[in-house]
């Protein structure tokens, strides 16, 4: 890694990573307000995270780029995602409105918290899992993988759960 801005940037994600992991691992230990508060903490400081570079900053310190292990199983995911329900109780749905059949629906769709928390929780698993395995030397095309997916699948989910949090906290839904 040449870029000096680059390396002190995949530190910091994977440290913000990390800790995003560990307290949603540890949501079962927690009040439900802490663990909100805590949460709250998180999720805009990781959407400017994977917002502030692109992907293809990354392309020429990753040229092994490809492939990428999964470590996040069904079972592990499920039982986050359980964690989090289970602390959240009747807290944990609320009305998604940036779903895409939202538009050709009379209806309101449901979403849950919890598994929109989960669903941030597996990319990041797996990018901190493989910086660990490869001693870091896979960093960049993680990040460059984990960034395609933000991109792709789970921005649009953390702009939303942030929402429903925001609400659960201070009772606002503007």
């Amino acid at each position: 890694m040449d870029n000096p801005d680059i390396r002190k940037h995949l530190l910091q994600i994977t440290a913000l990573a990390s800790g995003y992991c560990s307290l949603l691992e540890r949501a079962r230990e927690l009040e439900k307000e802490d663990f909100i508060k805590e949460i709250l903490g998180y999720l805009p400081r990781i959407y400017y995270a994977f917002s502030e570079y692109d992907s293809e900053d990354y392309d020429s310190m990753s040229p092994d780029f490809g492939f990428y292990r999964t470590y996040v199983d069904e079972d592990f995911y499920e039982s986050v995602r359980r964690n989090v329900e289970v602390l959240l109780g009747p807290d944990d749905a609320f009305l998604e409105t940036f779903e895409e059949d939202m538009k050709y629906s009379d209806t309101p769709i449901g979403a849950s918290i919890a598994e929109c928390l989960a669903d941030i929780f597996q990319p990041l698993y797996n990018f901190i899992s493989i910086v660990k395995d490869s001693d870091g030397d896979q960093a960049a095309g993680a990040y460059a993988e984990c960034r395609g997916n933000f991109e792709a699948y789970w921005a649009q989910t953390l702009c939303n759960v942030m929402r429903a949090l925001n609400h659960l906290r201070f009772g606002s839904s503007v």
